[in-house]
């Protein structure tokens, strides 16, 4: 079942084939938290709260301010979001607009920690730097009120002799491996790869 959202090409993730309670009724997809999803879609092997990444990817991971395919976005904590936040980012549109795939944002039907894939996240900062962004909110089925500070992208690419430390354009992300061919500590994120047939 897929539940798309009007001019956001968006959709929440749910099997085609959900397993059905004693009384017919559809089970719910598990509780998803961003981190073990992220680095799932990713292929980013940093573990720990969202808002710990960005330090965690430093040496580790190539990081920059400019979104790029394949990179995972880190909020800041922020508001109620104590943690933090992590989505990887699926399309680029404009300079001010991608797709993002993430967990545990959006309640949907009344349920959070779903998976939606390809939603909309817009750079608002003054500078078109990507430190501050608004995401798709699937209750309103609308880009989200609230403006999120962003500390920067993390690419799934081993970091060049120099690392960022300004808000410029980062070195081109790695290919990515598919999970076929990626060794995995994360039982997690098999749990997440089986259910979604990766």
């Amino acid at each position: 079942m897929a539940i798309a959202a009007s001019g956001a090409s968006a959709r929440a993730v749910f099997p085609d084939t959900a397993a059905l309670n004693a009384d017919s009724s559809v089970l719910m997809p598990p509780y998803l938290q961003c981190v073990p999803y992220a680095r799932q879609v990713s292929g980013i092997q940093i573990y720990g709260d969202a808002w710990t990444w960005w330090t965690q990817a430093e040496g580790r991971y190539a990081r920059g301010y400019r979104p790029k395919v394949g990179a995972v976005m880190a909020l800041r904590p922020h508001g109620n979001s104590r943690l933090g936040h992590v989505a990887a980012v699926s399309r680029i549109i404009d300079s001010r607009t991608i797709l993002i795939r993430h967990a545990n944002w959006s309640p949907i039907n009344g349920r959070r920690g779903q998976i939606e894939d390809n939603v909309r996240a817009i750079d608002v900062s003054p500078g078109n730097d990507w430190s501050m962004v608004r995401i798709w909110y699937a209750p309103i089925q609308a880009i989200g009120g609230s403006e999120w500070p962003v500390q920067g992208f993390i690419y799934p690419a081993k970091p060049g002799r120099s690392e960022m430390t300004s808000r410029s354009a980062p070195p081109a992300p790695a290919r990515m491996q598919s999970a076929g061919q990626r060794r995995s500590k994360d039982p997690i994120a098999d749990i997440i790869g089986k259910k979604m047939g990766w």
